[in-house]
């Protein structure tokens, strides 16, 4: 180890040294006495201290090339054989080696890019290397201990990630500047030749048959071509400095002649200096004369400040007083609006209840006419059971009496009680007609009164939802005497002060404008009505600038406009209106809508344009003109359609009357006259109420009577078919009698106690039936009363709302008119301190250009000086004398030019000067560098030439060979002869007259000699042998054996498809045997010689 350590320092001296190709014999000749002075001994020196860092341990493959897992390999710390035939994977580890140690794709000569490396359907390819750190000389052992592990990913695009890791598995680092200074510290060097030596390098150099290619390798495999590449350069550097430096020298001169000419400008120019001077002294008086200008310009501003700052006391009392009123005033309204909403609340809960118990009176309404119905038909049963006891009872009778008797008396009075009945019957017959008749009276009249009842109720609901439209439409009026904006609804001042606020924080890009209705005045009022029925629902309406402000501004309008939302009109905001010249409807006696308004905002202009099109909308108040205009006669050019004074709509073939509105609820001058007319309006609708409720008191107690006249019509018809049955049983009875036989009694008198049982069940009966209809009738009319008291409850309730929502009312219009008082003087404060703080930033302007005017005078004229003369008399004075100067400064030339000319001509031309001494002393520097380097140069390739020409000899004579290398180092050829042992030693043979085998052990010697002259912790070569017969095999192999042996510090890595059974056992030797793949399989299993480390 410490040979090998002292080696690299020793060559590290020399390792960027090139050379300008001295005599080559007087390099061989200086180091050849070097050489032979020294006695002769083993060219491999026995070291018996095993590798400490550097050396692989072990190595695994996944994806990589065409195998999915290889691996892990432990490598033993001297010589391993890694054996198998082709395909098994030993090309793949030495590729494996090179590409993770930081090698690039061309120099394993497998592939052009890394993405070869990734197998075939893979995602990425992996090797992970473990490298050895023991010892002294371990390399940041604190960090990564014993070992370093370094893991390689590529991807199938070719990026390739490293990781290094500690002993234990601890990821260090993943960047490559570590990596590289690792494989430095190590001196691994994977484009090395001499360190790993694959196929097509050993092809392209060892087995070339060019001297050229030899000397190629020899130069690579010493880094001595890497020398000679910069020197190269630097000499080629040095050239381009020196033809800098010819330039430069150039230049100086036509600079030198230049700065003369300059130079005699300059001295021409000292006539003017006392002009300038006193030019000079009127500037610095200049500079203070407007300093003392500005200090007077500032006091009247300071004056105003005190002044207006004392009077702001005065308006924050007056806000302060305002705010006060609000909060007081939003105290009140927002205890009204808790009751107002605890008996909202209240009602709400009483609302279910009331649906509960109408439900429950409805069901037991059903449940008493099932009973009525049960218990009648049990009545009906009973009366017709009772009937045909008495008839069987008066036929037993009669059966008996006419047993006793059995007279013919008897046939004639049955004949004339017959006759007697039939004229019962017909009597019967025609009051049961007249009966059928006033049955069919009351039901018509019962269906006619109802229906009129329906009718009433609807006209009911509509009147009351007409009364409470014209209520809130008196509310909206009332409170528009002070704030128009409450016609408009009594939320919709919240809902603008919730849009001016929203603004105000930026949430609208362009603040919405609406309602429409609001943002328009007339030009004559009489046109409300006509303006409103035209516009519609626009007069609420709202217009944005873009959907976003839609969607925010739609956000408010739910919160603020529950019951009603306006509609939003998006359309992109202009500064001006449209230009409608060419379309618009122009009329000489009747205006169109756009001409009735006066509209400032002209978005709200074109959003009426656009949605209703009121520049081809004519008013024409008169109805019967209306029709003359737009029917009678072609309608004027543009129009479309016309409205009149009454709202009614009016187009060329059709005619719309006006029934929603009599009245303008928006746009109406005379709010009195309109309130007025409301309250009058209000009072007819709530006396047309009254009447209608009486009128349907009147109905509903006609019903009920019909009902019971139905009810008695119907029992006593009733009856009249009954006894019509009664006296047809009776006249069939008497005209079917004959003689009775005491035998027929039996069963008349069995039917009889049957009919007499039934009668018996059919009282029980009866009376359950009418206990429960009792007991139904009570619970219904307990439900009614329940549900009476209930509504009576809600109508409480409501009643108690009103006064509340009539004080909250108030209450708003109190809090409204406060914050417009609020707002007034917080405005005229906001504008009162704005003022304020105007004038301190004027003060503070003035201050910042009076300070800076102090600055300029004082780097003009340092010393403040005390000025007489105003700045405009000195203004005229520095101009006549800048005019004195320019007339001196035009026959002679620009005084500042000139100066500044010679200035810069001095300057250039030093610095040309320095530029030129700089770069020949660099060039001095650089020559006498690079000479000392080439003569370095020269001795060192010489050094290495002869100890490998030394190592060479002695490899050779191993086996018996003699033979010699011949440096040609000016035309850069290597030549080698060699004399196979036994053959005529004088004349030896150049190595292509060998045979194979021959030719691959001498190559084995130049190998060898190589490996003498560098160093490395380990060294691989990929299929030494494969041209070898089995005796210079032997013999190779055994020299390999010999050099490891001697060098345990460092570790040899052979790649061979031959068997390697032949080797004696020994504990240096490790053999990682790969078995034949299997095309089916994934894993390559691979046997291994398990020999114990050091």
């Amino acid at each position: 180890m410490s040979k090998r350590k002292s080696e690299s320092t020793r060559e590290s001296q020399h390792k960027r040294l090139r050379s300008s190709q001295p005599d080559e014999d007087d390099e061989e000749e200086e180091f050849a006495l070097t050489l032979t002075s020294q006695p002769e001994a083993d060219p491999l020196p026995s070291v018996c201290t095993a590798g400490d860092v550097g050396i692989v341990e072990s190595i695994t493959l996944k994806n990589f090339m065409c195998h999915a897992h290889l691996g892990p390999f432990t490598f033993g710390p001297n010589v391993n054989f890694v054996v198998g035939n082709n395909g098994s994977g030993k090309s793949a580890v030495l590729t494996a080696l090179i590409v993770a140690l930081g090698g690039n794709a061309q120099t394993t000569n497998r592939g052009s890019s890394l993405k070869c490396f990734v197998k075939e359907g893979e995602s990425s390819a992996e090797v992970s290397i473990t490298l050895r750190n023991r010892g002294n000389d371990a390399f940041k052992p604190q960090v990564y201990g014993q070992a370093i592990t370094l893991d390689l990913r590529i991807s199938s695009e070719g990026l390739r990630t490293y990781k290094l890791r500690s002993k234990t598995g601890q990821l260090i680092s993943s960047k490559k500047e570590e990596l590289i200074s690792l494989l430095d510290y190590f001196n691994v060097q994977v484009d090395n030749p001499v360190s790993i030596l694959t196929q097509e390098m050993s092809k392209h150099f060892l087995h070339s048959k060019g001297e050229t290619d030899k000397y190629k390798f020899f130069m690579k495999a010493t880094q001595l071509e890497q020398m000679n590449e910069d020197y190269d350069y630097i000499i080629k550097t040095q050239a381009l400095t020196q033809n800098t430096v010819d330039q430069h020298e150039e230049i100086s001169e036509e600079l030198k002649r230049t700065l003369k000419e300059k130079e005699e400008r300059y001295k021409s120019l000292a006539s003017l200096e006392d002009m300038d001077k006193k030019l000079d002294e009127l500037k610095n008086q200049m500079a203070w004369a407007l300093v003392n200008e500005m200090e007077k310009e500032m006091k009247p501003i300071g004056d105003r400040v005190e002044t207006e700052e004392r009077s702001t006391p005065k308006y924050n009392q007056k806000v302060d007083e305002w705010k006060a009123k609000v909060e007081e005033a939003e105290r009140k309204y927002r205890q009204q609006h808790e009751q107002l909403e605890q008996v909202t609340e209240r009602l709400q809960q009483l609302q279910p209840q009331g649906t509960q118990l109408k439900g429950d009176i409805q069901e037991r309404s059903r449940a008493v006419k099932t009973s009525e119905a049960s218990y009648h038909k049990l009545k009906t049963n009973q009366r017709d059971l009772e009937k045909d006891r008495e008839q069987l009872t008066k036929r037993i009778n009669e059966l008996k009496l006419s047993i006793s008797q059995a007279s013919a008396a008897d046939s004639q009075a049955s004949a004339a009680r017959i006759a007697g009945l039939q004229l019962e019957l017909e009597d019967l017959g025609h009051r049961d007609s007249t009966l059928a008749q006033q049955l069919d009276q009351f039901q018509q009249a019962i269906t006619t009164a109802k229906d009129n009842l329906d009718k009433m109720r609807r006209e009911e609901q509509d009147l009351q939802r007409s009364c409470q439209s014209k209520e809130q439409s008196l509310r909206q009026m009332e409170a528009g005497r002070s704030n128009r904006i409450r016609r408009f609804g009594e939320h919709m001042p919240a809902l603008l002060n919730a849009i001016d606020e929203a603004y105000s924080k930026g949430m609208f890009q362009k603040k919405p404008v609406g309602p429409l209705g609001y943002c328009i005045r007339l030009k004559d009022s009489s046109l409300a009505l006509a303006v409103e029925s035209c516009l519609k629902s626009l007069m609420m309406a709202f217009c944005c600038d873009n959907h976003r402000d839609e969607r925010h501004l739609q956000a408010l309008t739910m919160r603020y406009l529950k019951d009603k939302r306006p509609t939003i009109i998006v359309s992109q905001f202009s500064d001006a209106p449209y230009n409608i010249t060419q379309r618009a409807v122009n009329h000489p006696e009747y205006p169109s809508v756009l001409q009735a308004l006066e509209i400032d905002d002209p978005n709200v202009a074109n959003c009426l344009i656009d949605m209703r099109g009121i520049e081809t909308v004519l008013i024409i108040k008169n109805k019967a003109d209306a029709r003359r205009v737009m029917q009678q006669s072609r309608p004027p050019q543009n129009c479309r359609e016309a409205f009149t004074g009454t709202g009614d709509q009016v187009f060329t073939n059709r005619y719309y009357s006006n029934d929603s509105h009599s009245r303008a609820l928006f746009l109406s001058g005379d709010v009195e006259e309109e309130i007025r007319h409301l309250k009058a309006a209000l009072d007819n609708q709530q006396e047309n109420l009254s009447r209608l409720h009486q009128h349907k008191q009147t109905q509903d107690s006609q019903v009920q009577q019909n009902n019971a006249l139905l009810k008695t019509t119907y029992e006593e018809r009733t009856k009249v078919k009954s006894q019509s049955r009664r006296l047809q049983q009776e006249i069939s009875e008497l005209q079917n009698v004959e003689e009775p036989q005491s035998e027929d009694l039996v069963p008349l008198e069995d039917e009889l106690e049957e009919i007499r049982e039934k009668l018996s069940m059919s009282d029980q009966m009866c009376a359950e039936a009418k206990e429960k209809l009792t007991q139904l009738l009570s619970a219904a009319a307990e439900a009614d009363q329940n549900y009476r008291q209930h509504r009576e409850l809600i109508s409480s309730a409501a009643e108690e709302a009103e006064p509340i929502r009539e004080e909250l009312s108030k209450w708003d219009q109190e809090v409204e008119k406060s914050k417009h008082h609020r707002k007034h003087y917080e405005e005229k404060l906001k504008a009162h301190i704005n003022n304020i703080q105007a004038l301190k930033n004027n003060l503070k302007q003035k201050e910042r250009e009076l300070t800076e005017s102090i600055a300029k005078a004082s780097e003009i004229c340092p010393e403040r000086l005390e000025i007489r003369r105003t700045a405009k008399s000195l203004d005229l004075e520095i101009t006549r004398m800048r005019t004195i100067i320019n007339t001196q400064q035009q026959q002679q030339g620009d005084r500042e030019l000139i100066i500044r000319q010679y200035q810069e001509a001095l300057q250039k031309y030093n610095t040309t000067l320095r530029e030129v001494k700089t770069l020949k002393k660099f060039i001095e520097v650089i020559t006498e560098l690079i000479q000392k380097r080439q003569r370095a140069y020269a001795k060192l390739r010489g050094f290495y030439s002869l100890r490998c020409k030394y190592y060479f000899d002695m490899t050779l004579a191993q086996r018996g060979y003699t033979g010699h290398m011949n440096f040609d180092h000016k035309n850069k050829t290597l030549s080698i002869v060699v004399q196979p042992g036994g053959k005529n030693k004088a004349s030896l043979t150049d190595m292509r007259s060998l045979s194979g085998g021959e030719r691959s052990f001498s190559t084995v010697c130049f190998v060898l000699s190589l490996w003498s002259i560098t160093e490395s912790p380990f060294r691989a070569l990929d299929e030494f042998d494969v041209y070898m017969d089995m005796v210079n095999r032997r013999i190779s192999m055994d020299m390999f054996l010999k050099v490891a042996s001697s060098q345990r510090y460092r570790q040899f890595i052979f790649l061979t498809p031959q068997s390697m059974s032949s080797l004696p056992a020994n504990n240096l030797i490790r053999i990682l045997r790969l078995s034949d793949p299997d095309r089916n399989q994934t894993i390559l299993p691979f046997g291994q010689r398990n020999y114990p480390d050091d």
